[in-house]
């Protein structure tokens, strides 16, 4: 049944809410708990990709921060979970903007609730695959001023675009039109060419429709011209460490199937 009053449709799954709950989150509903529960039940472990995906996130905008971003743009963002990345930047540079970008209207809905007192900060209801309505929405001129270096975040979202979508594209269209100095940050589900990628694939295109596990080589052709920063394409598990978070070389086989890097727009 479709809530009329805010467009959420509860008897359909929605990416957003299936990570939410795979990450310990209420915002969810039955439906998208059946497809969380088969990861949780039948592929034990398989939670690991949600959480290395959302630590290495926080390490990417605290490293972007920290190279001078004071803007950010978060593709898919999702629901709003520990560490935000307005949370995350803000800590670094108390004066970051930063928009939300998600086509879920429960992720509007709870994230204006969110940053209802916060000016520097928006989420905007968009699809990914018509960026130039995300550019010229009026809280993303409010906030982004793109002749200035600005922060695009791809996290855990360009792999629910399929091949017929190209992926690709979007990351250029952006890396064309941010001013020089721009980082651009994606992780993506790897593919381990194993039985685990191939049920994980299999569940998600069958119940959303989408859901991508790509090769390293595809995973590096989404970085386009833009210059890969140290250490390249990685692990999100061993992407920039924390000095606290110990020997991160031992991986288990799903720590394995996501990773990440961050390239600079020259």
């Amino acid at each position: 049944m479709a809530d009329e009053s805010s467009g959420i449709d509860r008897s359909k799954p929605s990416i957003a809410r299936v990570y939410d709950y795979l990450l310990g989150g209420k915002d969810n509903f039955p439906v998208d708990r059946e497809i969380g529960d088969f990861f949780l039940r039948d592929l034990p472990g398989s939670v690991a990709i949600a959480f290395a995906n959302r630590r290495a996130l926080v390490r990417a905008v605290g490293a972007m921060a920290d190279d001078g971003i004071r803007q950010f743009i978060d593709m898919g963002s999702g629901l709003p979970t520990a560490d935000n990345v307005h949370q995350v930047a803000q800590r670094h540079a108390p004066d970051a903007h930063v928009v939300y970008v998600d086509n879920d209207p429960m992720v509007l809905a709870h994230g204006r609730a969110l940053l209802a007192t916060d000016e520097r900060t928006a989420v905007v209801q968009a699809d990914l695959r018509a960026p130039e309505t995300i550019r010229q929405h009026p809280e993303v001129r409010r906030l982004i001023d793109f002749d200035r270096p600005v922060g695009v975040l791809f996290s855990a979202v360009l792999h629910h675009l399929n091949d017929d979508e190209r992926p690709a594209d979007v990351v250029r269209w952006w890396a064309d039109r941010v001013a020089p100095g721009s980082l651009v940050y994606v992780s993506h589900f790897r593919s381990g060419a194993n039985e685990e990628t191939r049920l994980a694939e299999q569940k998600l295109q069958g119940s959303l429709g989408r859901g991508r596990w790509r090769t390293d080589e595809e995973l590096l052709g989404l970085f386009g011209g833009l210059e890969l920063l140290e250490p390249g394409l990685e692990f999100c598990s061993s992407w920039r460490p924390d000095p606290g978070d110990g020997d991160t070389g031992d991986l288990t086989v799903w720590e394995r199937l996501i990773s990440c890097g961050l390239a600079r727009r020259n």
